[in-house]
């Protein structure tokens, strides 16, 4: 969602702005084959019940459903998702690091696809134009896997513990699935300071229902529930 409603903002702001995918796993001890669905694996790790772990995943399926995704909660298949993130710098490197991202966020949320399946990955990879044999030969080795951990290595440096993260200019940050508005206001004011700017994006495909906490850094911006305020200079 965070994804999208920057998507959403970017289309009403007239300004250049580069946006660069990261990697970053929320449970990277997740197994490849996991035997329990969304609301077990919820319930188990925030210590809730199953009937607030499926309503917390229908609340996430209203909000998707209002800026024009389609989240399945119900077959999700949960999964690692490592693999996928090597495959979305295979992709970085023919110029398709966005379209990937796009067709494997699709896959998980919306298609109950089992993004940590090679096959499934390689399909998803073709279809997006990337080289089958390609593909196929560098999910069957450890290749692209020093790019994700340097992404997470450096998130970790950052102090970033949660996604979506926003990093604009190295110096601002957006946690969470803020609104677009607030996405907008943020890009206007970041611009009128510091021109021109680049934004950092971290996802993953595994859901966080964290609420967004603020960031550490003083110049950072600081978010809520209710959005964020960049510090005036």
């Amino acid at each position: 969602m965070g994804k999208k409603r920057l998507e959403d903002a970017l289309q009403k702001i007239d300004h250049p702005v580069k946006v660069e995918y990261r990697s970053f796993e929320l449970d990277p001890t997740m197994e490849r084959e996991v035997d329990q669905n969304m609301y077990e694996k919820l319930a188990e790790k925030y210590g809730m019940s199953l009937e607030q772990a499926k309503s917390n995943c229908r609340n996430i399926e209203r909000m998707a459903a209002e800026i024009g995704l389609d989240y399945q909660f119900d077959t999700l298949i949960l999964t690692n998702t490592f693999d996928a993130h090597r495959l979305t710098m295979l992709a970085k490197s023919h110029g398709l690091m966005q379209d990937m991202t796009e067709r494997i966020l699709r896959a998980y949320f919306s298609e109950s696809k089992h993004i940590g399946d090679h096959a499934t990955l390689t399909e998803l990879a073709v279809e997006v134009g990337l080289n089958h044999d390609e593909v196929a030969a560098m999910l069957a080795s450890d290749d692209r896997s020093d790019e994700v951990r340097a992404d997470q290595q450096e998130a970790v440096t950052l102090g970033i513990r949660s996604v979506p993260f926003f990093l604009i200019n190295r110096k601002y940050s957006l946690t969470g699935a803020q609104p677009t508005d607030v996405f907008v206001q943020a890009l206007q004011q970041v611009y009128s300071q510091d021109r021109p700017y680049k934004i950092d994006a971290s996802e993953d495909s595994n859901v966080n229902t964290d609420k967004a906490v603020a960031t550490g850094s003083d110049e950072s911006l600081v978010c809520d529930e209710n959005g964020c305020e960049i510090p005036k200079k």
